[in-house]
């Protein structure tokens, strides 16, 4: 692998970071977006439960509000009712929709770092290939002259070119699907969530009447 390096040259090292940092956004993301980090798929149910004859105490809201993503829309929706027995439906709303907006820029967070690595690698790959076409063209003798061109600097151009351009597309290919796949996640996560605080805005409605 050191060998690889050190055929492909020093445009390569921004690679190997833009792998490493893509890696390290990779696993962060699968941990970070799991169902029950984000929605879990009963907890919409146990609230409704819980708040049949009215608001729960304290205690249990700061708990759902600490369970997921989905929990702390729903506990802000709790907290208004708490806050302010007589709001209106579009404040009780209002207040849960800002608490969505806050979870959902949560969700996207390093989404558009990981497509920027995925957009950039095969710019990296191609500014490595142009430089070893740079060595390739530099190995060549003057016009005229009976030497000809200097086959080591000749092969190490090759391979600068070469190296650069594969490494790139490796770079690049796995994080523009992690990054599709992690976007197609999160466009569900928030469906879901919206679909949730609908529901649980007019069960709160109820209450409040």
């Amino acid at each position: 692998m050191f060998s690889i390096i050190q055929a492909a040259g020093w445009p390569i090292w921004p690679l190997i970071a833009c792998s490493i940092v893509a890696l390290a956004l990779i696993i962060e993301r699968f941990v970070s977006l799991k169902t029950a980090k984000i929605a879990p798929p009963r907890l919409l149910d146990e609230a409704i439960g819980v708040s049949r004859a009215g608001v729960p105490a304290a205690d249990v809201v700061m708990k759902l509000e600490q369970n997921s993503a989905l929990g702390e829309v729903l506990a802000s929706g709790f907290r208004t009712l708490n806050s302010n027995p007589r709001c209106s439906e579009e404040e009780l709303r209002a207040s849960m929709e800002n608490t969505g907006r806050a979870v959902a820029h949560r969700l996207e967070r390093y989404l558009a770092a990981l497509g920027t690595i995925a957009s950039a690698a095969p710019l990296l790959g191609l500014l490595g290939t142009v430089i070893g076409m740079i060595e390739i063209f530099g190995s060549q003798a003057p016009t005229g002259s009976s030497g000809g061109g200097n086959p080591a600097q000749l092969a190490h151009g090759i391979s600068i070119a070469l190296y650069n351009t594969a490494f790139g597309l490796i770079v690049a290919i796995p994080a523009l699907i992690f990054w599709r796949y992690f976007r197609s996640r999160v466009d569900e996560y928030l469906l879901s969530l919206e679909l949730a605080g609908d529901r649980f805005a007019r069960h709160l409605n109820s209450l409040r009447k």
